[in-house]
């Protein structure tokens, strides 16, 4: 299954989806990322986070979600408030859609090592998230079933 993680700046919440899904992912699943209106970088701290996780950040780059309509995501899930708003691209209709909201911790006006923690809380989240999705059995799910099980997800602080 390909799942594609959708923000707005695809600087943060879904830079760090996309790696932590990787990372852990069942043989045969993959995740990628864009921003409906990317930032053109990865935020510093997305990728001090993921280095200090010890999770490769090579290739990271910050995409608008044209650039991922090679991809023919199963399943888009949206990570902030803004994106859920928007219209996903045509190429994505036939796709599963979620919204998965996540306070972004760039945006904090904190000293830097507050931010740092705001980061790894917003990892907690993810990952607690993601342990749901990959304990879902897909192969036993119906479409409807699938759609509301990760639908259900959002509800996981």
């Amino acid at each position: 299954m390909k799942f594609l993680f959708l923000c707005t700046g695809n600087s943060c919440r879904s830079i760090l989806s996309e790696v932590l899904f990787n990372s852990r992912a069942p043989e045969g699943w993959k995740a990628y990322s864009a921003g409906s209106q990317p930032s053109g970088q990865v935020h510093p701290l997305t990728i001090e986070t993921l280095q200090n996780l010890r999770l490769s950040t090579d290739g990271l780059s910050s995409k608008t979600i044209d650039d991922c309509e090679q991809y023919q995501p199963d399943v888009v899930i949206t990570v902030c408030d803004s994106a859920a708003q928007e219209a996903c691209p045509l190429y994505l209709g036939g796709a599963i859609k979620a919204h998965w909201g996540l306070s972004d911790p760039s945006h904090l006006d904190l000293p830097e090592e507050e931010k740092l923690n705001a980061f790894l809380v917003t990892v907690d989240h993810i990952n607690k998230r993601l342990d749901a999705l990959f304990a879902l059995d897909v192969n036993i799910l119906s479409r409807s079933e699938l759609i509301a099980e990760i639908n259900k997800i959002s509800n996981i602080e």
